[in-house]
């Protein structure tokens, strides 16, 4: 027994200093290929890209002012990306107005008014009609509204993916 006694706590002794520690063997750091970092990229950058284009509620009629302004139509636009975030992106907006049909399945009748498409693919023309604080582009449309008349205002964004975005509001006079 006393030759138990005296081997079991060496064995003990010999097994905790064999035995390695809690810290698992770094494996080194495998780089992925450059196809892959690639694609990375290019998912990456989509993920950034519009995917909404939204009419906000400050878009309204506007009269001739003091200022020397026209009639028309002030139209605030933002473009959404896929984490629902209002960006700045270079694309192209297409402006409509429909007349509003009161008691119809579709409300957007014939089309009223079509203005030039405004190409912002370019900083400065982007930055020309961008606000900042309202992380939103301003456009100001020249229209001359009939009185008591509603009308519904499209929005087409031309993105550079190829794909079009597009939004209606409903303007009232």
């Amino acid at each position: 027994m006393s030759f138990m006694r005296r081997i079991l706590p060496l064995c003990v002794c010999l097994f905790l200093l064999l035995q390695p520690g809690c810290e698992s063997v770094q494996e080194p750091l495998e780089l992925p290929s450059e196809t892959d970092n690639v694609f990375y990229q290019h998912s990456v950058r989509a993920s950034y890209m519009p995917v909404k284009v939204h009419i906000m509620p400050l878009t309204e009629f506007t009269r001739p002012g003091d200022g020397g302004e026209m009639s028309g139509i002030k139209a605030y636009v933002s473009l959404l990306d896929e984490f629902d975030c209002q960006i700045k992106a270079p694309v192209v907006f297409r402006f409509e107005l429909y007349e509003y049909v009161q008691p119809s399945a579709e409300p957007k009748g014939r089309r009223i008014a079509i203005w030039p498409d405004v190409d912002l693919t370019q900083a400065a023309a982007n930055n020309q009609y961008w606000r900042d604080f309202l992380r939103a582009y301003q456009f100001n449309l020249d229209f001359v509204p009939q009185r008591n008349q509603s009308y519904i205002l499209q929005v087409t964004s031309l993105c550079p993916t190829g794909k079009r975005l597009s939004a209606e509001f409903t303007l009232k006079n």
